[in-house]
């Protein structure tokens, strides 16, 4: 039996993963230590937007208040079809993670001042998941570092195309 063409692409998306939107920008300015996956709460017109491929993490982070989590700063654009009961697009997010899971980063965060930053947000089997990160921030050096061994990489992998031409 085969599937018709717009079925199987809503079944791809409902059994795998689809990306919506990643944080590149946290690649270059934190070290990554550990990763997490977490559940969001939100609204129905948040992930009508979400399908659509309107959020944007930069600048967001987690905070852990009265024992709960919250993503702040996560930008989801309005649904354009929404009425008045549309969503706020920047208002702070209930991240859903097991209670001795927000202890540890929260244990992680006060003790050696690192941050918890959102790395990408996806779809995950039909429901929005965001991977967090435990992140250290980088210095100027490291920054340099990290571009000159891109810089070197690059220029290894472009001679080697070329001798394989030859």
């Amino acid at each position: 039996m085969s599937i018709p063409f717009s079925m199987n692409l809503w079944y791809r998306e409902l059994m795998g993963e689809k990306l919506i939107c990643s944080n590149k920008k946290a690649y270059h300015d934190y070290f990554i230590e550990e990763k997490l996956e977490a559940g969001l709460v939100l609204q129905g017109t948040e992930v009508k937007s979400l399908r659509a491929g309107k959020a944007n993490l930069s600048d967001s982070f987690m905070l852990v208040r009265e024992g709960e989590a919250y993503l702040h700063n996560l930008n989801i654009s309005h649904y354009e079809f929404g009425n008045r009961q549309n969503h706020t697009p920047d208002r702070n997010r209930k991240l859903l993670l097991h209670r001795r899971e927000i202890d540890r980063l929260y244990g992680r965060i006060r003790e050696k001042g690192l941050s918890v930053i959102p790395l990408r947000l996806y779809f995950k089997d039909g429901l929005v998941k965001v991977e967090i990160g435990l992140a250290k921030g980088k210095k100027l050096y490291d920054k340099r570092e990290d571009m000159k061994a891109k810089d070197s990489q690059r220029e290894m992998s472009q001679a080697l195309k070329a001798r394989n031409r030859e």
